[in-house]
């Protein structure tokens, strides 16, 4: 029986690669001179770390780091912002977490999309992957489809396609 998994995954290395990018560029750039912004990585938590003198170059420095993701073929629809925060003297900080997998309440709402359109599959949620399964590969990528128009929100990648 035909099926493939709807996950939601993000290269670590590139992430790694892109916060080194947005370091060298922000410490290179005359608007930043002197100032302390940066992007620290924790790998192990997932969460970008962003600091700045003030609000306005907190923006500077986010957009940069956006830029240099989407360079290097990461989604920035799976960055999920804080809030700023004032840190010692007038520096601010903001957490970006880099969200992994298809939470709960997403898998759900995939599960319920599927069973709307009255497609004749099988889902079934496991772990921070969606297995769906169907008698032909055609319904298949129909539901592909459906997922491509539906979900607009948050990245999916299409994996473990096994007929």
């Amino acid at each position: 029986m035909p099926s493939f998994d709807i996950v939601s995954e993000v290269n670590q290395v590139e992430v790694r690669n892109a916060v080194d990018q947005c370091n060298k560029e922000v410490s290179t750039r005359f608007d930043f001179k002197g100032s302390d912004a940066r992007v620290e990585v924790n790998e192990k938590d997932k969460i970008l770390a962003v600091f700045a003198d003030d609000d306005f170059k907190l923006g500077q420095v986010r957009d940069v780091l956006t830029g240099k993701l989407a360079k290097r073929g990461i989604d920035v629809r799976c960055l999920k912002l804080g809030e700023s925060e004032k840190i010692s003297g007038n520096k601010v900080k903001q957490n970006i977490t880099v969200r992994e997998g298809v939470e709960q309440e997403l898998g759900k709402k995939i599960v319920k999309l599927i069973k709307d359109s009255k497609m004749k599959v099988q889902t079934s949620i496991q772990g921070d992957a969606v297995r769906i399964s169907g008698a032909k590969k055609d319904i298949l990528q129909e539901v592909i489809t459906l997922m491509r128009k539906s979900i607009t929100d948050f990245p999916l990648q299409f994996k473990n396609f096994r007929d």
